[in-house]
């Protein structure tokens, strides 16, 4: 029996995109959707770029869509610390765009020591909170800065815990990899998630969709992120087989994906 879903929220590499290309069926999934009325929302917990260039990419690889169809993990932390702890004094490993966006909800980052001895750490006397995230410039002077400051107690967030990031030809580390090495040596652990799972993304989403869970659904590549949020907010969830899932993987999974889809589409084979 097909589901009556009105709102789609899709991850990005490794459901409708992977590097430069768009994934099989994926544009002209999409564009049936917005031809039955359905509303589309896409996520993404890579903080390298604003939402605005993820729409530019989309719409060049021919999913038209708008700056404010796109929620990145990077956003999702502004805009929570932003209302909740604006005071804070940042030391960000992550590249310049999440500086950028944290920055633009009035937040405060550490400036880094790009032009110092690399040898040389902040005074963690001067930072309040941690950020990880995606960081392809990380080195031994961020780590140990990071280190430094949480055991002083600084507190510890992240925009995302993903531990590979697919690309063309294979995966590269994310920011699971910086997240487990800093709680190993500190003991400390992560307090506070930005990006999927997360219910501070969903929210966000659920609050653009304006409809009720029971009406959207979540598909993504991602068991441990993609599956889970969805799960959690109690929408239908999608797992492609495009991505990082292979079939056995999504059989065995508990949450249960409620679709298994080699592609993306095969949506239609499931919903009305």
């Amino acid at each position: 029996m097909k589901r009556l879903i009105d709102g789609f929220v899709f991850d990005l590499d490794g459901t409708l995109y992977l590097g430069e290309s768009a994934l099989t069926h994926a544009p002209e999934t999409v564009a049936e959707l917005r031809r039955r009325g359905k509303k589309v929302l896409f996520v993404s917990n890579k903080p390298l770029e604003p939402g605005s260039v993820y729409a530019q990419k989309l719409t060049r690889l021919g999913i038209p869509a708008s700056s404010e169809e796109v929620i990145t993990s990077a956003f999702v932390l502004g805009c929570h610390l932003a209302c909740t702890e604006p005071g804070l004094r940042l030391f960000v490993i992550g590249e310049e765009n999440l500086r950028q966006e944290l920055r633009a909800h009035g937040l405060h980052i550490v400036p880094d020591l790009l032009d110092q001895d690399p040898r040389e750490v902040i005074d963690p006397q001067g930072i309040d909170a941690v950020v990880v995230a995606f960081d392809r410039t990380l080195d031994y002077r961020k780590l140990n800065t990071a280190y430094q400051a949480l055991k002083k107690g600084a507190r510890f967030f992240a925009t995302n815990s993903d531990n590979i990031c697919p690309m063309p030809g294979g995966g590269i580390p994310d920011a699971g990899a910086t997240i487990a090495y800093l709680e190993h040596l500190t003991g400390r652990k992560l307090e506070l998630l930005a990006g999927k799972p997360s219910p501070l993304m969903m929210n966000i989403a659920m609050q653009r969709l304006g409809l009720p869970a029971g009406r959207c659904m979540m598909i993504g590549d991602r068991l441990e992120t993609d599956i889970k949020m969805g799960h959690d907010a109690g929408m239908a969830t999608g797992v492609v087989l495009t991505g990082v899932t292979t079939r056995a993987l999504a059989a065995a999974h508990s949450p249960a994906p409620d679709f298994i889809l080699n592609h993306i589409g095969q949506l239609f084979d499931y919903i009305e």
